[in-house]
């Protein structure tokens, strides 16, 4: 964890440009219950992210390749996550966002006592995000980040939900 403060303190520092590039980070509810998922009372705890957005991939639009890390405080599932977002607004605005994400949770198919049962290493990760513009660097988000695997590599399918706040910097 140290590393990756390390990490963006250093990319903070790095000088401004006219490219739509970003870091952001935030504090996550882990496994918070929604009917979205069903196995969220097996873990608990908050969440660290820390992440990058790139710039516009197709000029115009607000089309987005984005990749984050988020830790788990009590040493339940964390992930690492990559994939598209698409920013719709500017002064306020929504980002819908699907990636793929790998996890260190269990990938067994049957209930485990402490544990959320993936079913697989990989899953899917939609997420949606609700922010505001603060500057023309700094903007601040709520979202929610889903994790399951849409019963595509196996039977059982409890996902994961985690929401939280997340502050987003472009340099």
């Amino acid at each position: 964890m140290k590393k990756a403060l390390v990490i963006a303190a250093a990319l903070l520092m790095l000088p401004t440009t006219a490219s739509a590039q970003e870091v952001f980070g935030g504090v996550y509810a882990h496994a918070v219950g929604t009917r979205l998922s069903l196995g969220s009372s097996r873990e608990s705890g908050a969440d660290f992210q820390l992440g990058y957005r790139g710039g516009n991939i197709i000029r115009g639009t607000g089309l987005q390749p984005y990749a984050f890390a988020q830790v788990n405080t009590n040493g339940d599932t964390s992930f690492a996550a990559a994939g598209l977002s698409w920013k719709f607004g500017d002064r306020f605005y929504v980002r819908p966002g699907i990636g793929l994400a790998v996890h260190n949770g269990s990938t067994k198919d049957f209930i485990v006592a402490d544990r959320i049962a993936f079913g697989s290493r990989i899953l899917f990760e939609p997420e949606l995000g609700i922010g505001a513009r603060i500057n023309d660097r700094l903007t601040i988000e709520a979202s929610l980040v889903h994790l399951s695997h849409g019963q595509v590599f196996g039977g059982q399918n409890p996902g994961i939900d985690n929401i939280g706040a997340r502050i987003n910097l472009k340099f």
